[in-house]
């Protein structure tokens, strides 16, 4: 395990992964544009005329896109754990 290849690796400060490899910037231009794909099906009536499912039309798919992305990074990147300059 030890000469796996890193896809991510933790951030200097704070908590986090930021990618390294080819592989961890096409999972996160994956994330993206999976967010992003999802904004032209949201309609901004709804959100005037029901906005309870303007929230989740928006929320449910950042949610879901997001667990997988931590999923990745915890599977291919560094332990994770509270970092203050590189420590």
């Amino acid at each position: 395990m030890k000469n796996k290849k890193l896809w991510f690796r933790a951030k200097k400060f704070g908590w986090g992964w930021t990618p390294t490899s080819w592989q961890g910037w096409a999972v996160t231009l994956l994330y993206i544009t999976s967010i992003l794909a999802h904004a032209p099906y949201t309609d901004i009536r709804t959100f005037i005329q029901v906005p309870r499912y303007f929230f989740i039309s928006l929320s449910v798919p950042f949610v879901v896109n997001t667990i997988f992305l931590l999923i990745i990074c915890y599977a291919y990147g560094e332990k994770p754990h509270w970092r203050w300059n590189g420590k």
